[in-house]
């Protein structure tokens, strides 16, 4: 009489001697606030007055009498609402994210493809030179921007294709990234042993076929950090990674292409690698070194996914995932564990917890995981999703990545572009030509770009964005891009100073440079926020992608039309100010949308119910 109830395994089953168990969400069995990549099931049933205020939570796990967890309330005061009121307290850096094992592995992953994308653009023009060498330049030029049109078109006809993939029970989000990723490796490897156009523009497009990875790790962050407090850092992690991938990709592809001549005392004949005749596949494939390395960096991005990243979709993450079982076995063998540590009961696939392949016990099927069930096959239909603020937030979306991928593309051309003759200036907005830099230089004033935008979003961005919020610091940095737009051809007016031009042309690059550092984080936290049910999460995420896919195709096709028109009338900077006007109506339309709660406000709605 009076003794508490005892916990007993019974059978194969973990049953208490009065009643059955129940369980809450199957969520908390899976994910732990010390370690992001466990999946601990250290729980104990507590009492309630009723049915739905009784909950499986986190209990102190002892053996043999010794306390190896402490409890909850061990953060002071009762129910641990001390601890909680001092974590609201703390300040968001950069290391007080959660779940940094898995943001890492989406970073590697991200990193993976500008790098690709950047280095090939270091060579493009010489590889296709190669093809066939009696082709005038205007011709090449053609070829490189069909090439270019070829990636983003093939993205922007599969990217909803692949996120409503992404949504689906039996597919997932980690399925699609490893296609992804798998479907870029190959596409990388197949344009670098290309031997004419037509192969080159095949692989080209079937990597822009198989990969809507931006769009499925946009979903990932999103279900990995909940909190919006988290969500500037978070997201802000895969536009530093095209930053990055700016720097180190141009460098790495113009002095790897063609390394017999580039570097002909290591690969070349009589060196140290290639022998007597040289290394006989550079020779045949010069372009190919490149995109060897880059595949190699793709396929290991691959092996950290399929072995360490966590499935985050609502009901596939509780299938077998016999990659992460197979990550945690390597992990285990490489980690030598204390002998006074056993380790915590972790929830299988199939409701079942355990301590290791031996000894098995089974939870009951709980309320909570029903729910989830039936509640996935009432997922909205497709045409439920367009509210409003979606279609104004995803139209925002669109002439964002229309003019600032026309600006990337534009630059390129107008930095190497000869200089205009003396006397062709005719009053103030009739000029024409570019700067005629060298090609050494274009790649140090591609590197510019990088070099600005990185430091700025690693410690500006996060504290102005925590003060004024998404929507307004967005606003207030958006003009920053027309003004670039505005001032970039009156670059070719200044005298031919070195020691002019340069400072001059930063300042204007950084103009567009911090703009992008606010608004694109903003558009992706903004497209991602006005999503309320997770269910959906994915195809949203895909649509912006085909949508940025679809402007990312446009921009540099009409800015390039624009560029040679300016140059046959004698106007270069029309172009220019027709950009500027159209990322000014981008602007105007962030002022008609509103960022949403995102599906956190969902969660806080199911916790209420409860």
């Amino acid at each position: 009489m009076g003794s508490a109830p005892q916990i007993q395994p019974v059978g194969q089953g973990l049953m208490r001697e009065d009643e059955p168990l129940l369980s809450q969400d199957i969520s908390d069995l899976s994910s732990t606030e010390g370690d992001s990549d466990s999946e601990s099931a250290d729980t104990a049933i507590f009492e309630g007055h009723s049915l739905r205020t009784r909950r499986l939570g986190a209990a102190p796990l002892t053996i043999n009498g010794r306390r190896l967890l402490s409890d909850e309330n061990d953060d002071g005061g009762p129910d641990g609402m001390s601890g909680q009121a001092e974590d609201q307290e703390k300040p968001v850096t950069w290391s007080s994210l959660p779940k940094k094992g898995q943001l890492a592995i989406l970073t590697f992953a991200r990193l993976s493809e500008p790098l690709t994308q950047t280095s090939l653009q270091a060579y493009m023009f010489y590889q296709l030179k190669s093809f066939d060498p009696s082709l005038p330049d205007s011709e090449i030029t053609v070829q490189a921007g069909i090439l270019q049109g070829s990636f983003t078109a093939a993205q922007f006809l599969t990217a909803v294709w692949w996120g409503r993939l992404a949504d689906a029970e039996w597919m997932g989000r980690k399925r699609v990234l490893l296609i992804g990723l798998l479907g870029t490796c190959i596409s990388c490897l197949g344009f670098g042993f290309s031997r004419s156009f037509t192969s080159a523009m095949v692989f080209r497009t079937l990597g822009g076929v198989l990969n809507s990875n931006v769009g499925v790790m946009r979903t990932l962050i999103a279900e990995i950090i909940v909190e919006k407090k988290f969500q500037s850092r978070a997201f802000l992690l895969l536009p530093m990674c095209f930053n990055i991938g700016v720097i180190i990709g141009p460098i790495l592809g113009g002095s790897l292409a063609d390394p017999v001549h580039s570097f002909p005392q290591l690969f070349g004949p009589d060196s140290v690698f290639g022998g007597k005749e040289g290394i006989w596949w550079m020779q045949r494939w010069p372009y190919a070194l490149p995109n060897v390395l880059s595949a190699i960096f793709i396929f290991a991005s691959v092996l950290a996914v399929f072995l360490g990243l966590d499935e985050t979709h609502e009901i596939a993450r509780y299938r077998k995932d016999w990659g992460r079982r197979l990550g945690k076995r390597i992990q285990r063998a490489l980690t030598r564990p204390s002998k006074y540590h056993r380790p915590l009961p972790r929830a299988r696939n199939d409701g079942s917890v355990y301590l290791d392949d031996d000894e098995t016990w089974s939870v009951p099927s709980s309320p909570a995981r029903s729910r989830i069930q039936t509640r996935a096959h009432k997922r909205p239909g497709f045409r439920q999703i367009w509210t409003r603020n979606v279609l104004l937030t995803l139209l925002a979306h669109f002439l964002l990545a229309f003019h600032t991928s026309a600006f990337g593309s534009m630059t390129f051309v107008f930095l190497p572009t000869p200089r205009a003759p003396e006397g062709s200036r005719r009053g103030l907005f009739h000029f024409n030509g570019g700067l005629g830099l060298p090609s050494s230089r274009v790649g140090l004033a591609t590197a510019i770009i990088g070099f600005v935008g990185l430091p700025l979003q690693i410690f500006l961005y996060p504290k102005i964005q925590t003060k004024l919020g998404t929507m307004a610091s967005a606003r207030l940095f958006m003009p920053f891009s027309p003004l670039s737009y505005i001032l970039m051809p009156f670059l070719v007016i200044l005298p031919r100073i070195p020691w002019i031009v340069w400072p001059c042309f930063t300042l204007v690059v950084s103009f567009q440079v911090i703009s992008r550092t606010f608004i694109l984080p903003a558009a992706i936290i903004l497209v991602n926020n006005c999503v309320t049910d997770p269910s959906v999460l994915g195809t949203v995420h895909g649509v912006a992608q085909s949508i940025s896919s679809a402007a990312r195709t446009l921009g540099p096709f009409l800015g390039g039309w624009g560029l040679g028109l300016g140059l046959e009338n004698n106007m270069i900077g029309g172009v220019w100010w027709a950009l500027a006007v159209e990322a000014l109506i981008g602007w105007a339309v962030f002022y008609t949308i509103y960022e949403g709660k995102g599906i956190e406000r969902k969660k806080e709605v199911e916790e209420d119910e409860e």
